[in-house]
Order: structure tokens, then sequence, then C-alpha cells
């Protein structure tokens, strides 16, 4: 086969396999892989330390959050802003802030609760959250009220030294009060220390984290419908 036809088709080969494997190594596909390792059951149907995931609606524990731009109520969130840079020929996105909170909740599910207790320090968990909200600005694209507002609370400035528009974006991802999310982690049935609103039991299910397990969170549809791998 002559060189200029086998040239192309090695960068065609080494391109398609790069982006195999960086779709395989992604966040969002590791979190699935995760969980589909995991056994689906019912609150009711918890085993102690029986690794396990759960499907229902999150309930919040404590005063919710408020997300910093749509202003929904959540029990996590996690927001980028980005400016567009250049550095010489190339092109990329710079961070400029990037802020993460989560908060414990529940999960309800045909009216039974399990407890969630996600910890930063030492990190307990995984999460991957959908994208809710994405907003940008540019040369011919001014930023709205609510990005511009965002913006000053954070001190940055919408416009550069000449007084154009900065090329900005900002994504934010939320685990809203109400919503489907998918949690595994290690069952566990624990004595109730707080005032539950409608539940009178001595003891509440929980998923929890082990050395070989933490706990995994996501709003990702596909992870409802996911059935267990065999192993």
């Amino acid at each position: 086969m002559p060189e200029q036809i086998i040239v192309p088709i090695v960068i065609v080969v080494i391109i398609i396999t790069i982006g195999i494997l960086v779709y395989y190594f992604s966040k969002k596909q590791k979190i699935l892989r995760k969980l589909s390792k995991l056994k689906r059951k019912d609150i009711l149907q918890f085993r102690t330390n029986e690794p396990t995931k759960v499907t229902g609606k999150v309930l919040h524990v404590h005063e919710p959050f408020v997300a910093p731009f749509s202003k929904r109520k959540c029990v996590a969130y996690e927001f980028k802003i980005q400016q567009r840079k250049k550095r010489g020929k190339n092109s990329y996105w710079k961070t400029l802030v990037d802020e993460k909170n989560i908060q414990d909740f529940f999960i309800e599910q045909k009216g039974e609760v399990a407890m969630i207790k996600p910890q930063t320090d030492p990190l307990n968990f995984e999460i991957y959250l959908v994208e809710d909200e994405h907003v940008s600005s540019g040369f011919f694209n001014a930023p709205t009220a609510e990005f511009k507002n965002l913006l000053q609370a954070y001190n940055i400035n919408s416009r550069n030294l000449l007084g154009f528009n900065k090329r900005l974006r900002y994504t934010e991802r939320i685990l809203e009060v109400g919503e489907t999310v998918t949690v595994g982690g290690i069952a566990k049935w624990k004595a109730v220390d707080i005032t539950i609103d409608g539940y009178n039991y001595s003891k509440i299910a929980t998923l929890e984290s082990i050395k070989e397990q933490e706990i995994i969170i996501t709003d990702l549809p596909k992870a409802r419908l996911q059935k267990r791998e065999r192993l």
C-alpha cells in the first residue's frame, strides 16, 4: 500500500483511538460504570453492609443552598466562570472561579427515605451532575443583567481595558430539591438522631462509604435505567 495512503489511515486510527479513550475514561462514564456494578434495591430492602444503589427524589435535611445563577434550591451545586485567553497562536479557557458545595440530603422512594451524608474532608464521594445552565458573553454578545450581577459578585469585570466585552462563560450544575437522583454506596441502618417529619421509625436507611466503595451521586437519566453488570 502506498505511503501516501498509509499515513492518513494511521492518523485517522490514532484520532479515533484517542476519542474512544477520552470517552471511556471521562468522569461521566466512570460514574456510570461504577454504578452498574451495584445492586439496585428499594429502601426497605436494604441489607446492612451490602453495596447498593437506589433512585429516588431529593429532599433537603438542612436549609438548602440557592444556586448562584438559576436561584433554584438545591443540596449540591458546581459552577465555573471562565475567560477565553490567547497564548501565542493558541487560545484556551482560563478558569476564574470554580466553586462546589454539597450538604447532607435524603432520598425519598415510595414513601421511605434514606440518608446520604457526603463529606469533603476526608472526601467520601464521587459526583457527576448534568449541566443545568450555560450563559456566555463576547465581543458582539453583551452579558445579560443576571450574568453581569453574578460577575460583579465575584469582582469580575465584563469589559476589557478598551471597553469591549470579554469572552466569558458560566456553567452551572445542581442537585435540585425534588429532582430525581441515583446514589450508590454501602447500605446501613442507623438509629434516628434527628426529627424527620412523617418518619416515626427508630432506625433509618443510609448509604455510606468504605475504603473500597465511595458514595456515588448522579442525576444522569441513564443511571436510573441501568441494570447491574454481571461480574
